[in-house]
């Protein structure tokens, strides 16, 4: 499942916005009906996840949490507990609700964003930047994309 692109929309005064046809194709061919909603842990916006992904990635932070550990099951309770789960309409419409679209700073404008297995979706107003500047980008992706040994020189 690859969900790839930048594309704006609105959503309508009930905080409803049309997830995009191109991620509605992705979604349909793998057979997915529901998506989870949550903030992201690092950037002021939402992730819709697949029920699929997000069933691994539960897998896999409970494989990597003890749940005799109290931190680790803070963690835990934090990450999962603050979800929702959405399903779209016949005309491939969610709802995000008022908590969320205050957490993500969501007026009306939003760009989705597809960024492989899930789908971030952020305020069109936001004057945080979700991307890199050309150069800083070009100079990273060199970075992480150099062979193995080329970066133990550095």
């Amino acid at each position: 499942m690859r969900f790839l692109g930048n594309i704006e929309a609105k959503t309508d005064v009930k905080g409803r916005a049309f997830l995009p046809s191109a991620f509605r194709k992705v979604l349909g061919t793998s057979g997915e009906i529901s998506l989870v909603l949550r903030k992201d842990v690092f950037q002021p916006c939402l992730v819709l996840y697949p029920e699929s992904v997000w069933n691994e990635q539960m897998d896999t932070l409970r494989s990597r949490l003890n749940r005799w550990n109290r931190e680790h099951q803070e963690i835990y309770r934090q990450f999962v507990s603050d979800v929702e789960l959405l399903t779209l309409d016949s005309n491939g419409r969610f709802l995000i609700p008022k908590r969320y679209l205050k957490m993500a700073g969501i007026e009306q404008g939003i760009k989705f964003i597809g960024m492989g297995d899930t789908i971030e979706i952020w305020s069109a107003a936001n004057t945080e930047n979700p991307f890199m500047e050309p150069e800083a980008f070009s100079k990273a992706l060199e970075k992480v994309m150099s062979p193995m040994d080329e970066i133990n020189e550095l």
